[in-house]
């Protein structure tokens, strides 16, 4: 709380100095402050012609233009000017992959094209961008984190050889401490055992007293980006929302749900909190396992073996394709899981569904979302009846009327906080994983997750979506266009800064 709170202070104290700079400057020194006018509207046109999101650009160019002397400095002394950020990572390439490796991923891309010919470009295209397409893998799907948690807590006590879990949220209380000691014995047997929590999610949660415990029985931490670092350059609002657990190198989760209590409804936050997620086991697990030695390499820690002795010894025998895929803000404005999901909204032919907890979308996404409603594919976007963050729900109405008008099918989830992430297309792929629908997931934080060709999975994924509509309020149009004028005022306000939100 401390270094929070610290960290809010001198952000205060740096916006405080900039307008005292800015009040100085007009009321002594009017030609400079004049030139710097002129260089904060040249600035804002820069801004404009950079490459990027509509949202990340409409937020700073209105900071610029209303501020122009405060939003010309603030925009230089954060590194608005560089939205590609390395927060002092690592500059390494992922563990490497064999010539025979990559043309084996090449040849199942060629396969997929024969089998489901709609879904090879986008196999293909992640491909090219290093996420490897493999077979002989078995995707379990879980449609609640009670599920999740529990089939991953016995996998961890089956653990032999290593077991790597990297968490946005790591949460002190029931879950975790069931979690906390399979860790700690796992530690003391000699298994290595490797955990990475990013250090605001966890910061109010974790106790430096649990951290100490865990170091002492042989777990190795890895804490992410602390927030009183690089406060000077707004990185603290770069963070790891990975959800990663790693097991032999066989068997590997990921899905929307973090190490806490509200999570499996062990306590009551936001009503019934209903997540998902997926456990992959066989060759496809690779690609989760590979990301997470990447990012602890980056992040300067080691591993006691070579990287392929932590790769897969099992190749179960199932139909279907697996891609495992990773993002993160230090690739940009290259961002491989926003060009999947436009790609699987443009190419689907009869049925997309989209489950998330947030939306603050650019207009390509926005774009893709009507275009495809417009052109008959059933379009629906699922959505809490209870959000978590009123400020960002409030932000997501902001795009409910257009999405409407556009024939796409709006569901809130009745009976709580719908915070599972997947999207399904015309019942052949689906992706599965940490990503919402929002700016921030796209551009500001490390996100990972699994994408299903011809898998069995998909129709268990269609199945929860089902359930999940069952148990939802559909809204209509009109009945939409009557809503409070405030909340109208209100998400309109907010839309410019939903790169900030």
């Amino acid at each position: 709380m401390l270094r929070l709170v610290l960290t809010a202070l001198l952000l205060a104290v740096q916006v405080a100095v900039v307008l005292l700079l800015a009040h100085v400057l007009h009321q002594r020194m009017v030609y400079a402050y004049a030139l710097l006018q002129l260089a904060a509207i040249i600035c804002a046109v820069r801004i404009y012609q950079r490459s990027g999101g509509v949202s990340y650009k409409a937020g700073w160019i209105i900071l610029v233009l209303s501020l122009p002397v405060a939003g010309i400095v603030l925009y230089y002394l954060w590194h608005g000017n560089h939205p590609d950020k390395r927060l002092g990572l690592k500059k390494l390439p992922p563990p490497r992959e064999t010539e025979m490796q990559q043309q084996d991923s090449r040849r199942r891309v060629e396969k997929l094209r024969r089998e489901l010919p709609a879904w090879w470009r986008l196999a293909s295209q992640l491909d090219r961008h290093g996420y490897r397409l493999y077979a002989n893998t078995d995707a379990t799907y879980f449609s609640s984190g009670e599920a999740y948690l529990e089939d991953m807590l016995r996998c961890l006590e089956e653990a032999e050889h290593f077991i790597f879990m990297e968490y946005y949220i790591v949460s002190e209380g029931e879950i975790w401490g069931e979690i906390s000691r399979v860790l700690q014995q796992k530690a003391r047997s000699g298994v290595e055992v490797k955990l990475i929590f990013d250090d605001f999610g966890s910061m109010l949660r974790l106790s430096r007293q649990e951290m100490d415990v865990l170091r002492t029985s042989g777990v190795e931490l890895q804490l992410f980006n602390p927030v009183h670092q690089y406060v000077n350059r707004l990185f603290f609002n770069y963070r790891d929302h990975r959800k990663i657990t790693c097991v032999d190198g066989d068997t590997v989760y990921t899905g929307g749900v973090n190490l806490a209590d509200e999570y499996a409804n062990r306590i009551v936050r936001f009503g019934h909190w209903k997540d998902c997620g997926i456990r992959l086991d066989g060759q496809g697990a690779w690609g989760l396992t590979r990301q997470f030695i990447h990012m602890w390499e980056r992040m300067g820690g080691t591993l006691q073996w070579e990287h392929d002795y932590y790769r897969p010894r099992t190749a179960p025998d199932t139909s279907g394709f697996c891609q495992c895929v990773a993002d993160g803000p230090d690739n940009n404005p290259v961002n491989p899981v926003e060009d999947a999901f436009l790609q699987m909204i443009a190419m689907a032919r009869h049925m997309v569904y989209i489950t998330t907890p947030y939306l603050a979308i650019d207009e390509p996404m926005m774009r893709a979302l009507c275009l495809a409603g417009d052109s008959g594919v059933d379009v629906r976007l699922l959505v809490p009846g209870i959000p978590d963050h009123k400020m960002a729900y409030l932000l997501a109405e902001s795009y409910f009327d257009e999405l409407l008008r556009h024939g796409v099918k709006i569901y809130r989830y009745e009976p709580g906080l719908l915070h599972g992430k997947s999207v399904m297309a015309d019942r052949e792929v689906a992706f599965v994983g940490t990503v919402n629908m929002d700016y921030r997931s796209f551009q500001l934080h490390f996100e990972c997750g699994a994408l299903l060709y011809g898998a069995p999975m998909v129709e268990q994924l269609l199945e929860d979506m089902d359930h999940i509509m069952a148990q939802s309020h559909q809204l209509e149009l009109e009945q939409w266009k009557k809503r409070p004028f405030r909340r109208k005022v209100a998400g309109a306000l907010l839309r410019p800064f939903a790169n900030w939100m």
